[in-house]
């Protein structure tokens, strides 16, 4: 056993937090999970920083909101400067291992994947296998590992310019080669090897030094687009499309039109379609709910969990045709941006069997995890999740912010211009909770105001209801951003800048200010 604890990061990628029972789906499609939450600390207001994989990763990594590491395209790369968790624990002691699916994180290059000791892809051309060191292999072994490591970087680089390439994208969007590369490049990865291989690093420890902390990031697809569960989640969540032959051939539509994936829609969508997408949603939640079950057992069987501290959560949900959305680019409603948080640990900071109801923000799973690991400065520590409700660093306050991912924008400007122009999705969008109240501002004309805590489906604007409340948000988010910029200096160098210590400080908890 060591003496600072295993640190455990698994994200869902993509699970919405209203399918999992334990937070009040009328399903139930995550027995597992909801057992380990009964044995750990639920967060019920936990939200994300960012509607989509990248900007949301990123704050998780490194603490900070996305107006301050700008990270919100798939072409973005993390900033050197920028210390990632991986970077402050792998520094410190910590074996760190990533195992990814997502290939926004594990195969293009966007530098989330820094400070990793082993990260494996399990998308993409060519998949990792597990850390081996090179003196357990035979001298053909180390030649075939050389050549396919000189393979998979040319891969690398041509899945890389793929990916920041519109002309290529555009063409990869179409119905006819959808298909082809959602096989190709394993899109949605191997959710059971990855879970395997997570398995066998906790446990047998191989090429471990004694006593060292593991750091492990964990990246699940199973609930991402294209739909393909097994038959019999079918069975259970969405039967009526073994005799709906209407209903077969729409999934199969849905599943080739990538574009469809993500654009807004023209229309409301239909019950049919509605009925049909939450079925094989909700089917594809089970089935890695059950791999997600049988992982954990793997850990509490061998002790593991003991000495592990344990974060659950997701990077972002997604728009299943709600307020004539689908996907997770644009919006920063409450099907993308309230998420799923639950944490365990052995020290006793994470009463188990507790829940949270203040509002956070996930970004600060990287506080958390550097005080965890002990590592945390004292501004650290005080952002730690295990803070109280009275002891709140961001007094009930908390960010997001929402651009359109780049490639998306350009393709739609293409396809459906009209839609982007009606939909303002070349606007940036910004949230900011206050409380039970969440401000939405596009541009400086449309806000919207909802009680998220009342109105989790964000169904009544309050703006015109609640104008002064409305316009003190405004006022607030209105200090924030225009402040950003200033975040490039440290702490030291802009002290001088704020009048209103008070500003001063939300502005540096709120990860604005280093």
């Amino acid at each position: 056993m060591t003496t600072r604890p295993d640190i455990l990061l698994l994200v869902l990628d993509t699970q919405r937090i209203d399918r999992l029972s334990c937070y009040g789906s009328p399903t139930e499609t995550s027995p597992h999970i909801d057992a380990f939450a009964e044995d750990a600390t639920r967060f019920n207001q936990a939200y994300a920083a960012g509607q989509w994989t990248v900007p949301s990763h990123t704050s998780m990594f490194t603490g900070l909101y996305p107006g301050r590491h700008h990270m919100f395209h798939a072409s973005s790369t993390l900033p050197d400067t920028l210390t990632t968790l991986a970077e402050r624990l792998g520094n410190n002691g910590y074996f760190t291992a990533g195992f990814c699916n997502n290939p926004l994180i594990g195969v293009v290059n966007t530098g989330l994947h820094r400070g990793f000791h082993s990260f494996l892809s399990y998308s993409g051309l060519m998949t990792s296998r597990p850390h081996q060191t090179m003196t357990h292999l035979t001298l053909a072994d180390r030649y075939r590992r050389r050549f396919k490591r000189l393979l998979a970087a040319g891969l690398t680089t041509a899945q890389d310019y793929f990916a920041h390439s519109d002309t290529l994208l555009d063409l990869s969007f179409s119905p006819l080669l959808a298909p082809i590369w959602q096989t190709a490049v394993k899109f949605k990865g191997n959710t059971p090897k990855t879970l395997n291989d997570a398995a066998r690093l906790h446990i047998e420890r191989k090429d471990i030094e004694k006593d060292q902390p593991i750091f492990s990031f964990i990246n699940l697809m199973g609930t991402h687009t294209p739909y393909h569960p097994p038959l019999r989640f079918i069975e259970r969540f969405a039967p009526h499309l073994k005799r709906d032959k209407a209903a077969q051939h729409y999934l199969r539509q849905f599943n080739s039109d990538v574009f469809g994936w993500l654009a807004p829609l023209v229309t409301p969508i239909n019950q049919e379609h509605k009925a049909t997408l939450d079925g094989v949603y909700n089917a594809e939640v089970a089935h890695q709910d059950e791999l997600v079950g049988e992982f954990l057992e793997k850990l509490r069987a061998r002790g593991v969990l003991d000495h592990t501290l344990v974060i659950i959560c997701a990077d972002h949900g997604d728009h299943l045709g709600e307020k004539q959305l689908m996907g997770h680019g644009i919006s920063l409603y409450n099907e993308l941006v309230h998420v799923p948080l639950i944490i365990r640990d052995p020290s006793g900071d994470f009463p188990r069997g507790s829940t949270i109801e203040h509002v956070v923000s996930t970004r600060r799973v990287f506080h958390t995890a550097l005080t965890g690991a002990d590592l945390g400065t004292e501004q650290e520590q005080s952002l730690s999740l295990a803070q109280s409700a009275e002891a709140d660093p961001d007094h009930g306050s908390i960010f997001a912010m929402g651009v359109t991912p780049k490639n998306l924008l350009n393709i739609m400007q293409k396809r459906r211009p009209d839609l982007v122009e009606l939909r303002h999705c070349d606007q940036t969008r910004y949230a900011l909770w206050d409380g039970q109240h969440k401000l939405i501002q596009t541009d400086d004309t449309n806000a919207e105001l909802f009680d998220v805590f009342n109105d989790p489906r964000e169904e009544r604007d309050l703006r015109v209801i609640l104008p002064e409340q409305t316009t003190a948000l405004q006022k607030r988010l209105h200090t924030f951003m225009s402040h950003i910029t200033t975040a490039n200096t440290t702490i030291e160098d802009t002290t001088d800048e704020f009048d209103d210590p008070q500003v001063y400080r939300r502005l540096r908890d709120l990860g604005y200010l280093e």
